[in-house]
């Protein structure tokens, strides 16, 4: 979990390289994303054991698809056009008070005093740091401010229902048969949105660097992240892998640093502190299994 959210922090700033060139939207970058990450999974797949997945397991993984893939990406893409950067980032903290509250209420994980304390420690680091190097403005680049603060509202709930609900599903198959169908599922969701974008993009007006991002981004934080999110999932509580969320700030701010884009100051290092501690409480936190024999 550490792993994949490194690298989907890592994913803003590479991210940002494509977009500034203002050749494919972001509709198009996330099409691109799942298709890449289709393709791979299906070829990796061939040079393994073939896995029968029944019907209804099947039906499964369609769910599974559209609350990880299809509701939690699409509907933060369109939550960000409505809505400030600024706004996003901070909505998007709330992951892992998600995960808590859904795995209580579904696998009857308790909410412990550890817990909520690390959450709230990580989620005031992670405010500190985009708070602090935030640079937007007061006026939107959306046209409906509090429509797209729920959308990104709902893309955190969307994948905080996947870690809980499908927290013992997933290990009743290999990773590459799970990510093979969710991905294979949400490229034909979300094709009919993008077709439109994918067929007026001009393609040869990518430049290099773009099309490294790009791979970056199909490559790492899209087939690779994805199998290590389920490596995670089948390991941790949904509560634990949530807090992980936390780290994509920390991993920006890094970069952005590093990039001269941004400065170090005492702020910044007490919210790695917060995050960091945070974590660290959540993981330590009793579970469910764990709670009867210490009473």
């Amino acid at each position: 979990m550490l792993a994949a959210n490194s690298i989907w922090g890592l994913m803003s700033p590479v991210a940002k390289i494509v977009m500034l060139g203002g050749v494919v939207s972001p509709l198009v970058v996330t099409d691109l994303r799942i298709f890449g990450a289709m393709v791979m999974f299906w070829i990796v797949s061939l040079f393994g054991k073939p896995e029968h997945v029944s019907p209804k397991d099947l039906a499964r993984l369609f769910v599974a698809s559209l609350l990880a893939i299809v509701f939690n990406q699409g509907s933060f893409i369109f939550g960000v056009s409505l809505t400030s950067p600024g706004d996003a980032s901070i909505i998007t903290t709330s992951m892992p008070l998600w995960a808590m509250v859904l795995a209580a209420v579904f696998l009857k994980e308790p909410i412990t005093g550890k817990k909520v304390m690390g959450i709230a420690a990580g989620a005031c680091g992670a405010l500190l740091l985009i708070i602090g190097s935030s640079q937007q403005s007061a006026v939107s680049g959306g046209g409906n401010h509090i429509l797209g603060d729920i959308l990104v509202l709902m893309a955190q709930l969307s994948y905080a229902l996947y870690l809980v609900l499908f927290k013992n599903f997933v290990t009743r198959y290999s990773l590459i048969t799970i990510m093979k169908w969710m991905f294979t599922y949400a490229f034909i969701c979300l094709l009919p949105f993008s077709y439109d974008d994918l067929i007026a993009t001009n393609w040869l007006a990518l430049d290099i660097d773009s099309i490294l991002a790009l791979c970056y981004i199909v490559m790492f934080a899209t087939f690779l992240s994805y199998l290590l999110i389920v490596v995670g999932q089948k390991s941790l509580r949904p509560t634990v892998a949530g807090m992980y969320n936390y780290v994509q700030p920390v991993v920006a701010c890094i970069v952005a640093i590093a990039l001269g884009l941004d400065s170090f100051n005492v702020v910044k290092g007490i919210a790695v502190v917060l995050i960091f501690a945070g974590v660290y409480l959540v993981t330590m936190s009793k579970s469910r299994a764990e709670l009867p024999q210490d009473q």
